[in-house]
C-alpha cells in the first residue's frame, strides 16, 4: 500500500499543515515536557522559546499497515544464498541503544523540537482561566459602536460632511473653469449701458457680442453646477467591537519590612505569572498595582515589580486603596472586579478585624473572586501548609473564606510551590450539568 507523506518545505518562520498536525499528536507530551521546565526553571521563562525533547517513538509519520492477523493473504518473498525453504529464521536480539557493544543495533536518540513563544504560552495556559466569569456568560459576544473612519461617497444625508462636499465643489469648478458671479455681472452691466447710449454701427457690434458673450456664461453655469453630486462627501463610521463586560484585576503586595527579600522574590513570582497569564488569555483585561506597607498606593508595573520601598504594616490600607480605585474607575455594574494578594501575613490584630469588616462589608460584594497567597517560610511548612494556625491576617481571613465562595487562600513555602497554588486558584471550573 502507499504511504504518501507531505515533502515541502514550510516557508521561513510559518507554521504550515506539518507542524501543526504534529503538535496536535504530541500535545499531551509537548504539554508534560512544558510544564516540568517551568516548574524547574524560572517562571520568567515561560515567556520565551523552548526547546522540548520527544521520544523517537513518538515523532514517526502515521501510515496505513495491513493488519497481519486478519484477512487472507498470498505472498511471494525473493529466494537468497543464505536461507532454503523450512529454515526458521532467528528472532533479532534484545539490547542494543548507547553503550552497546560494537555491531549491535544502536537506538535513535530523543527528537529535539522547539517551540515557538506562542505556542508554549498556549499549551501553559491551555486549561486555565478565571473562574466565574458569570457576566460574560462564558462567551466571546462583543458589542460594537460606530467609529469615525474617514469619508465615503455614499451614505444619508443626515451625515453630509459639509466642508468636505464644498472643498471638492470648488476644485472641480476651478479645473472646469466655471464662470464666476461677477463676470456674469460684469457682461450684464456693460450691456445695460450700451444699451441706454446713443444707437450707432459700433454699439449694435458690441451689443450683439456681449449677448453672445452673456449666452455662453450663463450656459457655462447652467452646465456646470454650484455642487454637484460628485462632489458630495458623507461621514464614515466603522463599527468598532466594544465588549459588552470587562474585567480588572488588582494585585495587591505587601512590600513592608517584614516582607525579606525571599518574601518578596516568591511574591514578585506570582505576580508576573498572573501578568502574563492575564495579558495572554484575557486581552480585554485591565490590572491596577498597588503597593502598601503603612501607606497604600497605585503605582506602575515596573515600581510594582522593582522599585525598593520598605516601613510598617498595615494591610488594610490596600484593600482601602483597591476600593478607592473602583469607586473612581470600575463601577461594579459595568466591570467583572477580580484581586489577587500576596503577604506574609504579619499585621495587627485590629487591623486584620479591619480587613474583615473592608472585605466583609464591601469588597467581596463587588468582586468576582479574591485569593489571598501568604508567603510563610520554609521551615514552616509541614507545620502551617496542614492546618489552620497561623498568622492574624490568615486567621482573619478565614473567617472571610467562610462566608465568601468566591474567596480563596493557599500558601506558598517555596518557589516550586508557585505552579500548583497558581493552577489550584485558577483552574478551568467545569461547566454545570443542567437538571432535567
Amino acid at each position: 500500500m502507499p504511504i504518501f507523506i507531505d515533502r515541502r518545505l514550510n516557508p521561513k518562520d510559518k507554521s504550515l499543515g506539518n507542524r501543526q498536525r504534529f503538535l496536535r499528536r504530541a500535545r499531551e507530551e509537548l504539554k508534560h515536557s512544558i510544564r516540568d521546565q517551568i516548574r524547574t526553571g524560572k517562571i520568567s521563562d515561560v515567556d520565551a522559546e523552548h526547546a522540548v525533547s520527544m521520544p523517537a517513538k513518538g515523532t514517526s509519520e502515521p501510515r496505513f499497515d495491513d493488519a497481519k492477523d486478519s484477512g487472507r493473504r498470498q505472498h511471494v518473498l525473493p529466494g537468497n544464498k543464505h536461507f532454503a525453504p523450512g529454515d526458521r529464521i532467528a528472532k533479532p536480539s534484545q539490547g542494543g541503544g548507547i553503550g552497546s557493544r560494537p555491531g549491535k543495533r544502536v537506538s535513535e536518540d530523543d527528537f529535539r523540537f522547539v517551540l515557538s513563544r506562542e505556542e508554549v504560552l498556549d499549551l501553559f495556559f491551555e486549561d486555565l482561566e478565571l473562574p466565574d466569569m458569570v457576566k460574560l456568560n462564558l462567551k466571546e459576544i462583543v458589542a460594537f459602536k460606530p467609529r469615525r473612519a474617514g469619508f465615503t461617497v455614499t451614505g444619508s444625508a443626515t451625515n453630509i460632511n459639509v466642508g468636505r462636499t464644498m472643498r471638492h465643489s470648488h476644485g472641480r469648478r476651478i479645473a472646469l473653469k466655471r464662470p464666476k458671479r461677477r463676470d456674469v455681472e460684469a457682461v450684464q452691466q456693460e450691456l445695460a449701458a450700451l444699451e441706454e447710449a446713443p444707437p450707432n454701427a459700433a454699439t449694435h457690434q458690441r451689443i450683439a457680442e456681449l449677448r453672445e458673450e452673456l449666452e455662453r456664461l450663463e450656459r457655462r453655469r447652467r452646465l456646470i453646477a454650484f455642487v454637484d453630486p460628485i462632489d458630495i462627501r458623507f461621514n464614515r463610521f466603522d463599527p468598532q467591537p466594544v465588549p459588552n463586560a470587562n474585567a480588572v484585576m488588582f494585585c495587591l503586595m505587601d512590600v513592608s519590612g517584614s516582607m525579606g527579600e525571599r518574601e518578596k522574590d516568591l511574591a514578585k513570582r506570582f505576580f508576573v505569572l498572573l501578568h502574563l497569564f492575564l495579558k495572554r488569555r484575557y486581552d480585554r483585561t485591565e490590572i491596577v498595582f498597588i503597593r502598601h506597607t503603612h501607606e497604600a498606593q497605585e503605582v506602575d508595573e515596573e515600581t510594582f515589580f522593582y522599585s525598593t520601598q520598605s516601613g510598617g504594616t498595615i494591610v488594610s490600607t490596600a484593600l482601602e486603596e483597591m476600593r478607592r480605585v473602583i469607586d473612581e474607575r470600575y463601577p461594579s455594574s459595568e466591570w467583572n472586579i477580580y484581586a489577587a494578594q500576596a503577604s506574609d501575613g504579619d499585621n495587627s490584630v485590629t487591623d486584620s478585624e479591619r480587613c474583615i469588616s473592608l472585605l466583609d462589608n464591601e469588597i467581596m460584594r463587588l468582586c468576582q473572586y479574591f485569593a489571598y497567597v501568604e508567603i510563610i517560610d520554609e521551615r514552616e511548612s509541614h507545620i502551617f501548609g496542614s492546618t489552620d494556625n497561623g498568622t492574624s491576617l490568615w486567621q482573619a481571613y478565614s473567617t472571610v473564606d467562610d462566608n465568601w465562595p468566591n474567596f480563596q487562600m493557599t500558601r506558598i513555602a517555596k518557589a516550586a510551590d508557585i505552579y500548583p497554588v497558581f493552577r489550584r486558584l485558577f483552574t478551568k471550573q467545569p461547566t454545570p450539568q443542567k437538571s432535567g
